[in-house]
């Protein structure tokens, strides 16, 4: 399984804005980005998973739900690191504060979201293949969050 290049299109995506000019076209090429690496995760899913044509119309629809909902918190967390990247320099401690704030409750309504939909995924799956599910999305999710954490500065 070739999860890097998901990693690598996410990274992109996520470096911090060089100036306010180019918001709007980073925030599209953000989209592209993500549409393209979501894509990919799926045709990672379906290789991996070995669906029958059952399971696969019991799981694409909760998996295309779940996606929907965490993108949504990945807007959210670009947003937030668009924000303090775009304060870097002249971050003050009340901004600091806000944007931990955001970045906790985004970690813990995207850990809320999947467990709600691996839960989801188990009653519709044969337990082997919904731990296979799980262990795909959890190194899916670690690889990604490396490769953008990594490029996001310490605040000062």
């Amino acid at each position: 399984m070739r999860i890097v290049p998901l990693a690598l299109a996410l990274a992109v995506a996520a470096f911090p804005l060089i100036s306010q000019a180019q918001t709007q076209s980073v925030a599209a090429d953000q989209q592209i980005v993500l549409k393209q690496i979501l894509n990919d995760k799926r045709a990672v899913y379906a290789k991996n998973l070995g669906l029958s044509d059952s399971e696969s119309r019991a799981f694409w629809p909760i998996y295309d739900d779940y996606e929907a909902k965490r993108k949504k918190l990945d807007d959210r967390f670009l947003a937030n690191l668009n924000d303090f990247a775009n304060k870097y320099d002249t971050l003050t401690d009340a901004d600091a504060k806000k944007v931990l704030t955001e970045k906790m409750s985004i970690e813990k309504e995207r850990d809320a979201l999947k467990q709600t939909y691996t839960n989801k995924v188990a009653k519709v799956l044969p337990p082997k293949k919904a731990l296979r599910y799980a262990q795909i999305e959890t190194r899916v999710e670690a690889e990604l969050r490396s490769q953008v954490y990594t490029l996001i500065p310490l605040a000062n």
